[in-house]
């Protein structure tokens, strides 16, 4: 993220990853009210200053006014009923973040070099103050490479559609995962030393139950 950090610098940090509608924000969620870490959704970030750049009337390929307005905005990271939320300009867009002008442009703006830098750097600030479960595409393998506890959570393609149905979504599932693993800054990889665990045909409570099992494995006080 464009800084050498040492994970010495941070509280303990679990990272999930994975692919869209693969389980990986409910199984991070329960994980993190298992563990009394802080949860963090990185994709609610991208969302939330995704929203903010449409308020402003921006268009999501003006790679040079995004610049210039993030550099004025004041992102700042809050903590409310254990999750981790992003206040621009001292608005919390929470109720919006899923508003269909976000779905259709989220994964142009994510995809920005400086946007990325920009919710990495603000992931590494809430690390320095408290133990997290941070969960999205590029945590284990950029943004935290240095946490022991990386895990990769998948699903087979229809189980996934299946799921984003049943949550009202209408993006298209292959058009998500080729903007995820094409894009040329940070794409959705599988890092090396990350515990990979399908959730096709498990619970919540399973797949959890495998990560808490894994985590004590590592010898991280449960």
């Amino acid at each position: 993220m464009g800084l050498r950090i040492s994970q010495r610098d941070f509280h303990r940090v679990v990272a999930i990853d994975g692919p869209a509608a693969s389980g990986k924000s409910t199984v991070a969620r329960e994980l993190a009210r298992r563990l009394g870490f802080i949860y963090v959704n990185s994709g609610a970030v991208y969302r939330a200053i995704t929203w903010y750049l449409l308020e402003k009337g921006i268009n999501a390929e003006d790679s040079n006014r995004i610049a210039q307005a993030l550099e004025l905005a004041a992102i700042t990271c809050c903590i409310q009923d254990s999750d981790s939320r992003l206040l621009v300009d001292k608005v919390d867009p929470t109720d919006h973040l899923r508003d269909d002008r976000v779905n259709e442009s989220v994964s142009r703006v994510s995809r920005l070099p400086l946007v990325r830098r920009i919710v990495g750097q603000k992931l590494h600030e809430r690390a320095r103050s408290d133990d997290l479960v941070v969960e999205g595409r590029d945590i284990g393998s950029v943004v935290f490479p240095k946490t022991p506890y990386k895990f990769y959570v998948d699903a087979s393609p229809e189980v996934r559609l299946r799921r984003r149905a049943a949550q009202g979504e209408r993006d298209e599932i292959t058009l998500r995962d080729h903007a995820d693993f094409s894009r040329s800054v940070s794409p959705l990889v599988i890092a090396e030393d990350a515990y990979v665990i399908d959730t096709s045909h498990l619970t919540i409570e399973a797949v959890v139950n495998k990560i808490v099992a894994r985590l004590k494995q590592m010898g991280l006080r449960i």
